[in-house]
């Protein structure tokens, strides 16, 4: 027989699928749920549906947007001769907060892993491919995190640049291997993006 009612479990379930959520911290935040008013509750389920309706991946970059193409990408001010490679969406907000870039972006959404059948086609490498095709892109530079994974999809879409001619740098030190780009602070990044090396 379940401890809980089955209201309170399906939703203990549910929160225990967000990432670095667990079965204590999925029912603290259940708990917690359960002593808000339900004007509260409301706010907070309006906020969920209008995310899950509103809210697409850009079509050229795959950044979060309202529209067919996101901010960044849509900006006449941007410098749209440079992407900055990253691996989620998140890493954008670490990048922007530097005020050091002015280019724009391509989310591979994922890393190469071949142990985990993730291929090329399920990281946007095409998609990647095909901008450089049709664009005027002068310089690639890849921001991946410092990992083995990191490493191996840095060096593929290397390898897949160089026949274009083009200016392929990475992130400089100051982002520690085995780091990631969502944790850093604003001064690392920065000190990484100024700093970074043709390779």
């Amino acid at each position: 027989m379940s401890l809980y009612i089955k209201y309170i479990e399906n939703l203990i379930n549910e929160f225990k699928k967000l990432p670095g959520v667990g079965p204590k911290s999925a029912k603290r935040i259940v708990y917690f749920l359960l002593k808000r008013n339900s004007r509260d509750i409301e706010r907070f389920s309006q906020s969920l549906l209008e995310m899950s309706s509103k809210i697409r991946f850009c079509r050229i970059c795959h950044n979060l947007s309202e529209d067919d193409i996101c901010s960044i990408c849509s900006d006449p001010q941007r410098d749209h001769g440079s992407i900055c490679i990253v691996q989620e969406i998140s890493d954008i907000a670490v990048i922007e907060s530097t005020g050091e870039y002015r280019g724009t972006y391509h989310v591979l959404g994922n890393l190469l892993s071949p142990i985990d059948n993730i291929g090329p086609d399920e990281v946007h490498i095409p998609g990647l491919l095909e901008r450089v095709k049709n664009s005027s892109i002068i310089e690639v530079i890849i921001a991946l995190n410092p990992t083995v994974e990191g490493e191996s999809t840095s060096n593929y879409i290397r390898k897949l640049l160089k026949p274009f001619g083009i200016v392929t740098t990475r992130l400089a030190s100051g982002l520690p291997v085995g780091g990631n780009i969502e944790y850093a602070d604003e001064v690392t990044m920065a000190r990484a993006l100024l700093d970074r090396k043709e390779f």
